[in-house]
């Protein structure tokens, strides 16, 4: 039973967080990482850790998207394996929302990951091989009060994973959704004394993903739900 190889990984929407954990997994596997993020100047010291390289990009940008993908061929070769994990968040009560900023969030968790899966697909299918992953959230499945252009974006990005799951899995690539159902540990935000492992570890996130990256075609799953263990459904 033959598993899956990859050579290059491709992470848009990269901070210090679950993006960093799976640069660092990617790189430890062997696997040439690039980054993308719109303000890259944060990322010197995982780029040095890694080996990565780093591309400003706005993904909710169709040109910048697909000059991304013509940089990352030329300077490292074409991603095989690519990771959508940019978020756009406009918080507030939904009479008081402002519409401009709806849509941004909306451009950001939606519309970008179509960007940028799209650029990915076209990449993959002639050598039927490749796997595209996308980060969704507690708000992929709930929608929370005075969150509305969250869910909405995330909403949208969970519909996009699946049908591009039902029509590309069939040529040989592998769509998977992730729901991260509840905070992510981070330096600044760590859980209380009293509730140990009650937040994501961005270390287990990316190992989660990385099992999921390893699965047999013959047992492929396109979408995880992850959740600390005191974290409600």
């Amino acid at each position: 039973m033959e598993l899956p190889k990859y050579k290059i990984a491709l992470i848009v929407g990269v901070g210090e967080g679950l993006s960093a954990s799976l640069a660092r997994l990617f790189a430890r596997e062997g696997i040439k990482v690039a980054l993308a993020a719109r303000k890259i100047e944060k990322l010197g010291a995982l780029c040095t850790e890694t080996g990565a390289r780093a591309f400003a990009c706005n993904a909710t940008e169709a040109e910048e998207v697909e000059r991304l993908f013509g940089m990352v061929e030329r300077e490292i070769g074409t991603p095989d394996l690519v990771v959508y994990n940019a978020s756009g968040r406009a918080r507030g009560a939904f009479t008081d929302l402002v519409p401009a900023e709806v849509a941004n969030a909306i451009a950001v968790s939606a519309f970008g990951g179509f960007l940028v899966a799209q650029q990915a697909a076209t990449r993959m299918l002639p050598n039927k091989h490749g796997a595209i992953l996308f980060t969704g959230a507690s708000a992929s499945v709930k929608g929370y009060p005075q969150s509305a252009p969250f869910a909405m974006g995330k909403f949208a990005l969970r519909g996009l994973a699946q049908s591009m799951a039902r029509e590309l899995s069939p040529q040989g690539i592998h769509v998977a959704h992730f729901v991260i159902d509840g905070g992510i540990r981070s330096a600044a935000r760590t859980e209380p004394a009293d509730r140990p492992d009650s937040m994501l570890d961005p270390d287990a996130i990316a190992l989660s993903y990385w099992n999921v990256l390893q699965q047999p075609r013959s047992a492929w799953t396109w979408e995880v739900e992850l959740r600390p263990w005191v974290e409600r459904f």
